[in-house]
């Protein structure tokens, strides 16, 4: 008996989307297109299909059929992906404005490539250098925004010290109009991008009060050296009430490499050096009581306002790396312009020590997560306990224990992204196979896990959801914590919507539902970096307005314990044993 007409037809459907993707992966373009226009014109409601229709054809130079297929797509949206260039409705038209362009209809060009910068198109130097867009900067079609603020698109670069037009980045020098007017223009540019691009950036402060720090900053440029401008950027961004957003310089610039060879962690007992080169190993374990001749309060409430951030827990995590960076020190008036910087601390003994510690490029990581280099003396591994479980693989990006004594399988996750030698997706289910095997309760350590890749988390969260031997209450357990941040905080939303976990440690360094994403444009003159996040992170439901997910288990981390190698959450987590109502 044949099949009924319908199923006949779901099953042609299904196979000509399959033979298309085939198709499209080998690089058969041809035969892909044929077959994703039939499956256009079978279903015509498919944003996904159209995409990869417009693919196919700007593959094979077919623009008049890619334009079509790529209008299609953008009217009907994209399914989400880790690739924001083929789902975002701003990519998607700047294809257009591409193959406007290519088809030399360069006045239709400039006006799709209008619409994908009023959606918040990212990459401007990509639009600068894109030959595709060729025509149009010979025609001078390009908007102001593209090129230096107030020109016309068609140069690039700033000025070098010497004050000429370079092509690359460039520094500020020259003389004083110029350097003037060049900080100028990045803080323009700046204040341009942040109400094109950010995600409701005036949902906590108005655009008035915005315009008015701008103009302030913009008044007292000439009386600010270069690192009381960049201070004065970062204090702008900072308004944002996003903590993605950020000015910085650039990787390997050596203008921003200069540090205090010296890392210091925030505890409830206050600032304390951590970690030190040779030279100042007899600072380590010391407290901070003065940077500066400023008491560290001092210093604290002077960096605060630096911080972008999602809720006041993050600048706990963030302050202690600020603190160590020699331009933000000179900026807000804590070092001098040349020579060492004065610090009063709190020796292990009880006595108070004045030094002056020179700052240089040694190393200079800025991520408080940073693992120091091995020739450093790091405070827990010079102490006679072993170190705790959680200081053990600091370098690592993830790996787990089976300890059987415990009955638990301890997991830390330090960076959402995948190892090469093990993908995350397969290490996920080695975990979960491990914990299964031995009935023993999970602990996922997600402390100092600033974040990835989401897309990297659903294997964890599906096999977690799907676990009866874990996903019941006290089989779970997530350490979160101030370092908790980004796509981290995203799969830290989602344990706590979708399992039974029982959250331990402190509050996460983001919102359940915050604004993120790292999509970093220059600033032509200082070539400094800057971002403001242009995407939305609805993680949990639209009422969730907390400022972090707190946890169950409150175990802050505190200088006694860290000095005794020793560590409060996974001391908290083992003492829960007891079957109380609701646990």
């Amino acid at each position: 008996m044949p099949e009924p007409a319908t199923e006949t037809a779901a099953s042609a459907q299904l196979r000509t989307v399959a033979g298309a993707r085939a198709a499209g992966v080998r690089g058969r373009w041809a035969e892909a297109a044929a077959l994703w226009r039939r499956a256009v014109e079978r279903n015509p409601v498919n944003g996904d299909h159209w995409s990869q229709l417009a693919r196919a054809s700007w593959e094979l130079d077919d623009l008049a059929a890619a334009l079509t297929a790529y209008g299609n797509a953008l009217e009907l949206g994209v399914t989400p992906s880790d690739d924001p260039d083929t789902v975002l409705p701003a990519s998607i038209a700047y294809r257009i404005a591409c193959c406007h362009a290519r088809l030399g209809d360069t006045d239709r060009a400039a006006a799709a490539l209008e619409r994908a910068l009023a959606l918040g198109f990212r990459d401007l130097d990509r639009l600068r250098t894109d030959e595709h867009l060729a025509p149009l900067r010979a025609a001078g079609h390009l908007p102001e925004y593209l090129g230096a603020p107030g020109g016309d698109g068609r140069e690039e670069g700033g000025r070098g010290p010497d004050g000429e037009r370079e092509a690359g980045r460039a520094g500020p020098g020259g003389e004083r109009g110029d350097r003037d007017a060049g900080w100028r223009g990045d803080l323009r540019l700046l204040a341009r991008e942040v109400k094109r691009r950010a995600w409701s950036p005036f949902r906590s402060r108005s655009e008035a009060d915005f315009d008015a720090a701008v103009a302030e900053l913009d008044r007292v440029v000439p009386e600010l050296d270069d690192d009381g401008v960049l201070v004065g950027l970062m204090r702008l961004v900072a308004r944002l009430d996003d903590g993605h957003a950020f000015v910085q310089f650039p990787p390997g610039d050596p203008r921003g490499q200069r540090s205090l060879q010296l890392q210091l962690s925030w505890f409830e007992e206050g600032l304390f050096v951590v970690a030190a080169d040779e030279r100042h190993a007899g600072l380590l374990g010391a407290q901070l009581l003065a940077i500066g001749g400023q008491p560290v309060e001092r210093a604290l409430e002077l960096t605060d306002p630096l911080i972008s951030r999602d809720n006041r827990w993050w600048p706990r995590h963030l302050a202690p790396a600020l603190l160590r960076q020699a331009p933000l020190l000179r900026g807000l008036g804590l070092a001098p312009r040349d020579g060492p910087v004065a610090l009063s601390l709190r020796l292990p003994g009880g006595q108070t020590s004045e030094v002056t510690v020179a700052a240089d490029s040694a190393w200079s990581a800025t991520s408080p997560s940073a693992v120091c280099p091995p020739d450093w003396r790091f405070l827990p591994e010079t102490l006679g306990p072993p170190l705790p479980l959680y200081l053990r693989n600091r370098g690592a990006l993830y790996w787990f224990e089976h300890l059987p004594e415990a009955g638990l399988v301890y997991c830390q996750c330090n960076n959402l992204l995948d190892d090469p030698a093990e993908p995350l997706a397969a290490f996920w289910r080695r975990l979960l196979a491990a914990a299964e095997e031995h009935r023993a309760r999970l602990v996922l350590d997600l402390r100092a896990n600033g974040g990835g890749n989401t897309f990297l988390t659903s294997p964890l969260l599906h096999g977690l959801i799907g676990s009866r031997a874990l996903n019941r209450r006290g089989r779970l357990f997530v350490i979160a914590g101030r370092g908790t941040f980004s796509a981290a905080q995203n799969l830290t939303t989602l344990l706590a919507r979708h399992t039974e976990a029982i959250f331990v440690g402190e509050p996460t360094g983001s919102r359940p539902n915050f604004v993120g994403e790292t999509a970093p444009f220059r600033l032509p003159w200082s070539g400094l970096l800057a971002n403001v996040s242009d995407l939305y992170w609805q993680t949990s439901w639209p009422l969730d307005h907390r400022a972090w997910v707190p946890p169950e288990l409150f175990a802050p981390p505190t200088f006694a314990a860290f000095r005794a190698n020793r560590d409060p959450a996974m001391e908290a987590v083992l003492d829960c044993r007891e079957h109380l109502p609701g646990w």
